[in-house]
């Protein structure tokens, strides 16, 4: 059985994560809020901004490729959107990268990576 590809950085197929959370978002414009009637007035600016929660379990080679990833100011993602059950393509960049040990082994450990990808 093949497994679905979640994420693609640069051209280059990311390993199966252990987590994918997609979490899709609008920003809304300072206008809004509550009226003097008492219902919400929404003002957005844009809708469905892409944020998507990753962790994986990776050797010591894929920890060094994720650090670098995590160090680039915008990354070509192509991501696996839950709406159309396809890839689609944004440009993204890397916050919240956390790197842990999770068992030292003969061939350099394996490794506990976690990030949050933004849509720009």
């Amino acid at each position: 059985m093949a497994f679905i590809q979640y994420l693609i950085f640069n051209g280059t197929a990311l390993p199966l994560p252990d987590s994918y959370d997609l979490d899709l978002t609008d920003v809304e414009a300072d206008s809004g809020g509550e009226t003097e009637a008492g219902t919400t007035q929404r003002d957005v600016v844009r809708a469905g901004v892409l944020t998507i929660g990753v962790s994986f379990s990776v050797s010591a080679a894929w920890l060094k490729r994720l650090t670098a990833y995590s160090k680039q100011p915008k990354i070509t993602v192509q991501y696996f959107d839950t709406e159309d059950l396809a890839l689609k393509e944004t440009e993204m960049y890397i916050t919240g990268y956390k790197a842990k040990l999770y068992k030292d082994t003969s061939y350099k450990s394996l490794w506990s990576v976690s990030f949050t990808l933004n849509e720009f």
